[in-house]
């Protein structure tokens, strides 16, 4: 079984067996006792190193999971610029650790000799003692055959094939993966953006009959992006294979009758520039009607005739427009031009009642816009998704002085009330008796993470962990087929003022509220940086310090998906001992692969104690961390305050039971005696959670 399958089921804390071993119910007491043995070995070790317990499949363990959960957690992690981070690190001055600093960058940049790890001239020889962390709860994990993890992998693959919203790369390349290796044509492809990078990517045509002839604009944008690297759809220069590509993919949906002209008037400026480009001749008199159509002048779209009503303050028309040529999802996505624009009280009220959708996604997305909706006299930044990459805007004077958009407090607390009376009317008794363990109202639903990394241990954005007592979160990453990735922290208070904590400013803060471990610039062999932070040390030192928010970027300006990084955190304890790298104090390791040299990764909550999942790949080739903005990122910290993945299976239960066994749908992060015939649901499984979601 391919390590994409093998990798993706770990981080659902499930092991795959090697092929041809018997499932756990056809052993029995006739096995060799050498074969019980060996299981036995296997679990016993990767209890010991990995801290992992074993609850189902226990005869299934192999020896040959050692090495791959040793990949999967870490393996051959190289060490820190100080190896005695953090007790060396606090022992030096601050002249030492600057001097420090300072000779490796003229070994390193100034000579360009990156041919051996640079280590500290004035760090002592030190003994490492055994690991010896106060014992941490185990992780659970089970065991299945491959046969079971082939059938698992497919029921993931549906499901996350029924979301309308774009997938992360991993999840993409699990469903690309299964769909070759498998012959398997799904029955539906809910997102038009994972249909469109699967067309792409297979050039099967048969794909198209989840699309319309207006998505052809979209192909070609992603084509002209993924293969020739160009963000300019206006300035085309395709192959001549990919010209005849596109003109095959409008034929095939013209002649399918998924001709929706009207919307493609939408971009029709684009199609005049497309058609020409690939040299479009019609093979059909409904082809001949659409090219001329979009050659001619007028338009005739629903947008324009949205704009029309809104240009003569006709917002009821400009409503009912949207309405019966897009849907109600589309007066839901433009509803805060619509209610600025609102002059009268029966206005807001008619369009309120028009904004009934049964989009969940649409309205959860929206729920979250409006509950944290505040004053906006600041100067705003805009987040959107391109390509898979987090872009930003940050609002200029010129763009705020000229702001039209703007909706009051009031005005957001009502459409807020609004959407959420229509998903408890949209969800109500979906589910039967449902479980909910009360934990569950600290994970985020998974509403939009295109932008995310894979990987163990990795959760939704937004998701909130609570820091055990007198333990610290030791943050890492490490790499390699580069010269220099740089691990940064940056603290946020209640107005907005950051202090930076990075290679940059760490010489003269370094304490034992948060400890660095020196910048590794010359590891394209292997390098790592770390981060301890205490927490209740830490906010006594920076009392004004609200959020603390973790970024990872490549200093030597190779895009992450070109080397290899990978990022994490640990919890060890305050006076922690053993190695740097303990995978047994391991919480998640995760791959950064972005297209791109900036990444967020995680934050803490320091009035709460919570770590809080970010996870986000920034589409910037950025060398320096401190130079990006941040403020915007805390925005996600308070996402479970509006709706959370207790309170989203609360709408949906017909009955909330408190007892397990009762329940016909269990949601918990614990370790729990499922009853026959009842559905669980981890606070992992985000592709079960995106399937109802799009029920």
């Amino acid at each position: 079984m391919k390590d994409l399958y093998k990798n993706y089921l770990f981080d659902k804390h499930i092991l795959v067996a090697e092929s041809g071993l018997k499932t756990a119910s056809e052993i029995t007491t006739a096995e060799t006792a050498s074969s019980e043995e060996s299981a036995f070995e296997a679990l016993f070790a990767i209890g010991s190193l990995f801290n992992i317990r074993i609850i189902k499949g226990q005869k299934l363990a192999q020896s040959s999971m050692i090495p791959f959960i040793s990949g999967r957690l870490g393996e051959d992690v190289p060490e820190p610029f100080y190896k005695g981070f953090p007790a060396t690190v606090r022992e030096l001055t601050k002249e030492q650790l600057l001097f420090d600093q300072l000779m490796h960058y003229v070994r390193t940049y100034g000579l360009g000799d990156f041919s051996q790890p640079g280590h500290s001239l004035f760090e002592e020889q030190f003994e490492r003692a055994a690991f010896a962390e106060s014992a941490s709860k185990p992780l659970e994990f089970s065991i299945i055959t491959q046969e079971e993890a082939v059938a698992m992998i497919g029921e993931i693959v549906s499901n996350l094939l029924a979301g309308t919203r774009p997938l992360s790369d991993f999840q993409y390349l699990l469903v690309k993966s299964f769909l070759t290796d498998h012959d398997f044509m799904p029955e539906c492809i809910a997102s038009k953006n994972t249909c469109i990078r699967l067309l792409i990517d297979t050039r099967n045509l048969s794909l198209a009959d989840f699309l319309s002839l207006s998505d052809v604009i979209k192909a070609v944008d992603e084509l002209n992006y993924r293969e020739y690297k160009n963000i300019n759809i206006r300035k085309l220069n395709l192959k001549n294979q990919d010209r005849k590509f596109v003109q095959k993919l409008i034929d095939r949906l013209i002649a399918s009758g998924r001709c929706d002209v009207r919307n493609c008037y939408e971009k029709k400026q684009l199609w005049c520039g497309l058609l020409h480009h690939i040299h479009y001749t019609s093979k059909t008199p409904e082809g001949k009607t659409f090219a001329d159509a979009m050659r001619s002048d007028g338009n005739e779209s629903v947008y324009a005739q949205f704009e029309k009503a809104m240009a003569q303050k006709n917002i009821r028309a400009a409503v009912e427009a949207l309405e019966k040529g897009k849907g109600s999802a589309a007066i839901l996505r433009n509803l805060n031009y619509i209610i600025s624009r609102c002059e009268t009280v029966e206005d807001m009220a008619f369009v309120a009642d028009c904004i009934d959708t049964k989009n969940v996604i649409v309205l959860l997305q929206l729920l979250i816009r409006y509950a944290q909706h505040r004053s906006e006299a600041a100067p705003r930044t805009f987040a959107f998704s391109k390509y898979n990459r987090l872009v930003t805007h940050r609002e200029t004077e010129e763009e705020q002085q000229k702001r039209r958009s703007v909706i009051s407090e009031g005005q957001a607390k009502m459409l807020s009330e609004k959407l959420r009376a229509n998903l408890k009317n949209l969800l109500s008794g979906r589910l039967g008796k449902v479980y909910i363990d009360p934990d569950m109202v600290n994970y985020a639903l998974p509403i939009q993470e295109n932008t995310a990394q894979g990987g163990f241990g990795v959760l939704t954005r937004g998701s909130r962990l609570r820091m055990p007592e007198a333990k610290k979160l030791r943050a890492f990453t490490y790499w390699e087929k580069t010269n220099d990735i740089d691990l940064s922290v940056f603290g946020i208070d209640k107005n907005g003022k950051r202090t930076e904590f990075s290679w940059r400013t760490m010489a003269g803060k370094q304490s034992a509220a948060i400890t660095y471990s020196g910048d590794e610039t010359s590891g394209y062999n292997g390098g790592s940086e770390y981060f301890d932070i205490d927490l209740d040390a830490f906010k006594e030192q920076y009392p004004d310090i609200r959020y603390m928010i973790f970024c990872d970027n490549v200093f030597s300006l190779d895009p992450f998906c070109e080397c290899f990084c990978k990022a994490g955190y640990m919890i060890r304890d305050v006076e922690d001992s053993g190695q740097v790298y303990e995978p047994k104090t391991v919480k998640s390791s995760f791959l950064v692969n972005c297209d791109s040299t900036f990444a967020f990764l995680f934050g803490l909550d320091l009035q709460t104690n919570d770590f809080i999942w970010l996870n986000m790949a920034r589409s910037i080739f950025a060398r320096v961390a401190g130079e990006t903005d941040l403020n915007f990122v805390t925005e996600y910290f308070h996402v479970t305050d509006v709706i959370n993945v207790a309170s989203f299976f609360e709408l949906m239960a017909k009955e909330r039971v408190t007892d397990p066994a009762a329940a016909e749908v269990i949601v918990t992060d614990k370790d729990i005696d499922c009853p026959e015939g009842a559905q669980l649901i981890r606070e992992y499984d985000i592709e079960k959670m995106i399937a109802l979601m799009n029920a």
